[in-house]
C-alpha cells in the first residue's frame, strides 16, 4: 500500500465515524439510528485495515472479520425488534420505545 494513502484513509474513517455519531445523536427514527451504528462499525473497519495495512500484520484483517460478523448478526436482532416494534406500535420512532419496558 502507497503510504500516502494511509492518513487519507485514517481521514475518511474519522469523517464516516462522525457522520454515524451525528446519525445516532440528532435521528429519531430507530432504522435511522440503526444506520448510523451500522456506518461507525464500518469506520472502524476501515481504519482497522488502513493500520493492518500499513504495519504489515494481519491480525487487523481477523479482527475485522469478527466485526463484520457482529454486525451481520446485530443486523438480524435489530431488524427483528423492528418489526416486532412497529407491529405492535405502528411506528419506529425511539421516543415511543421507551413504551416497551416492561
Amino acid at each position: 500500500m502507497d503510504p500516502v494513502f494511509f492518513p487519507a484513509n485514517l481521514l475518511l474513517s474519522l469523517v464516516i465515524f462522525s457522520l454515524g455519531v451525528m446519525g445516532v445523536l440528532w435521528q429519531r427514527n430507530a432504522l435511522s439510528v440503526f444506520m448510523s451504528i451500522e456506518l461507525m462499525l464500518n469506520a472502524g473497519n476501515l481504519a482497522l485495515i488502513s493500520f493492518a495495512q500499513r504495519f504489515g500484520d494481519s491480525a487487523g484483517a481477523g479482527l475485522v472479520l469478527f466485526i463484520m460478523t457482529v454486525a451481520a448478526a446485530e443486523a438480524g436482532v435489530g431488524l427483528a425488534i423492528f418489526i416486532r416494534l412497529y407491529r405492535q406500535r405502528n411506528t419506529i420512532e425511539l421516543d415511543k420505545a421507551h413504551e416497551l419496558q416492561g
